[in-house]
C-alpha cells in the first residue's frame, strides 16, 4: 500500500476520509499522538511545568532560608550542633549566609515566575551554591538540610531541562 503524494481532500487541506488507521492524523487533538502514547509536545509541558514550581520553590526557600537567618543572628541558642563535623561555622555567621543567599535565590525564584531570561541561569547557579550551603549546614538541621538538597537537585534538573523559554 502506497500513501498518497496530496491530501485527497484537495489544496485547501485534508477531507473527512483522510485518515487511515496506520498513519498519523493530521489533526491538533488528543488522537494526534503517536503509537507510543506520548505527544512530542508533552515533554516541554512537562518541563515548563517543572520550571513554574522550580521557581516557586526557590521562592519559598529563599523566604524560609532568610527567616532562619534572622532566628541565628536573633539568638545563637536556636541551633544546636549535632555530631563533630570537620566544617564548622559560629552561629551567627550561618545566620548571615542564610539571610543574604535566602534573599537572593527569593528574587531569583521571582524571576524565574515572571519568565526572566538571566533568572534560569542564576537560578542554576544559586541552587548548586544552595546545595552546597545545606550540606555545609548538616551538623546543625540534618533531616531539613537533606530536604533542602533534594529540592536543590530537582530545581537544577527543572531549570536546565527547560528548552520552552528562549535563550
Amino acid at each position: 500500500m502506497t500513501q498518497p503524494t496530496e491530501p485527497q481532500g484537495g489544496p485547501t487541506g485534508p477531507g473527512p476520509s483522510d485518515t487511515h488507521p496506520g498513519w498519523a492524523s493530521a489533526s491538533t487533538g488528543p488522537s494526534a499522538a503517536p503509537a507510543g502514547g506520548k505527544d512530542p509536545g508533552s515533554r516541554s509541558l512537562w518541563a515548563a511545568g517543572g520550571t513554574m514550581f522550580a521557581g516557586v520553590l526557590m521562592g519559598v526557600a529563599g523566604i524560609v532560608g532568610a527567616l532562619q537567618g534572622i532566628a541565628a543572628i536573633a539568638d545563637d541558642d536556636v541551633y544546636t550542633r549535632i555530631g563533630d563535623y570537620v566544617f564548622s561555622f559560629d552561629l551567627t555567621t550561618w545566620g548571615w549566609i542564610h539571610l543574604l543567599l535566602g534573599i537572593v535565590i527569593a528574587v531569583a525564584g521571582f524571576g524565574i515566575i515572571k519568565g526572566q531570561d538571566w533568572a534560569r541561569g542564576a537560578g542554576i547557579g544559586l541552587a548548586a551554591l544552595y546545595i552546597v550551603e545545606y550540606f555545609l549546614f548538616l551538623p546543625y538541621a540534618p533531616v531539613w538540610s537533606v530536604i533542602a538538597i533534594a529540592m536543590g537537585v530537582f530545581v537544577i534538573w527543572a531549570l536546565a531541562t527547560d528548552s520552552s523559554s528562549s535563550a
